[in-house]
């Protein structure tokens, strides 16, 4: 039976030819991530905004003008509602008190004894969650802080197993896919919460790992081909490298869309957040990694740093 290829063998796809086309959708991509972020903003979960939610089942499809006029009467400030993946599935979503003289306990307890009066037993309550604001702000700090290391550290990798401009090359492509992803979470004005951020960690290891590839390969290029325009070598590298790239994207993306269709609501921001960074990072590892490596310039002759071995050792392997 004939074997499957996604890309076929020994292709010589001129990626770097279209490199300023591609960089300036990417600025104009992280211009307009600046810009929803300032304006729109995310729509933090429970986790980063405080507060109660209270997911319902209803017996047949939920009347959510119903339910509203049931709690809008209780003062418990601000409450929505909305469908959660089944029609008869209701999210109830009420901000947190401010009021410092109440615990984060009191305040959950007291919104729930309330709507459970309210809508008594003609409902089934499925889950029953309570952030504090205090609890929910250490969060956001360690959320942002965990991928800013994240990052920090990745780069700290590249530059020690290569050069720094690899490190560089890295780092603003693992940038442009976490800021990208962010900004269609603001666009859509879906659920941002600590599901999200492990998504954008999980990320973050996908973008590397891809990156790294390619780097691994246009180092082996840079010592085959010491005279080679380093364009022609690194659009070599990434056709030489496509083919994995590529099976690697597709296999996980087909898991991913299994679980973002049967999964449920719970981590469906998760797997969305999964499947656009997986794009995006395939794409970045190729217009975003490499082309920096062009514009900074990078060794022909590498030493003892970037590969862990000698000018003579690379000497004799290319006499060899």
């Amino acid at each position: 039976m004939k074997r499957l290829k996604l890309v076929p063998d020994n292709t010589s796809l001129p990626f770097i030819k279209y490199r300023h086309l591609a960089i300036g959708m990417s600025a104009v991509i992280m211009v307009l991530a600046f810009v929803l972020l300032f304006t729109h903003g995310l729509n933090f979960g429970i986790d980063f905004e405080g507060g109660t939610v209270i997911e319902i089942e209803t017996h047949g499809p939920a009347d959510i003008a119903g339910l509203r006029s049931k709690l809008g009467g209780l003062g418990l400030g601000d409450v929505q509602l909305q469908r959660f993946g089944q029609d008869n599935n209701v999210l109830i979503r009420v901000g947190a008190a401010h009021d410092s003289t109440i615990s984060t306990d009191e305040a959950g307890q007291t919104v729930v004894r309330k709507i459970k009066g309210a809508l008594g037993s003609s409902v089934e309550y499925r889950r029953v969650e309570s952030v504090g604001p205090q609890v929910s702000g250490e969060l956001i700090h360690s959320a942002v802080l965990a991928v800013l290391v994240s990052i920090a550290m990745m780069f700290a990798y590249i530059w020690f197993r290569y050069e720094w401009q690899f490190g560089l090359g890295a780092v603003l492509s693992i940038f442009h896919d976490v800021l990208a992803t962010v900004a269609v979470f603001s666009f859509f004005q879906l659920e941002f919460n600590l599901t999200t951020i492990a998504a954008l960690l999980t990320i973050v290891g996908y973008s590397m790992n891809d990156t790294v590839v390619v780097f691994d390969r246009i180092r082996e290029n840079l010592r085959k081909y010491k005279k080679m325009d380093l364009g022609d070598l690194i659009d070599l590298s990434i056709n030489e490298t496509l083919s994995r790239t590529i099976m690697t994207s597709v296999t996980t993306l087909l898991a991913l869309v299994a679980l973002f269709i049967f999964g449920g609501e719970v981590i469906r921001s998760f797997t969305f957040a999964m499947i656009f960074g997986i794009v995006v990072g395939t794409y970045s590892s190729i217009y975003v990694a490499a082309p920096v490596l062009i514009w900074i310039g990078i060794k022909r002759d590498w030493g003892t740093g970037g590969l862990g071995r000698s000018k003579s050792e690379s000497s004799a392997q290319n006499k060899a």
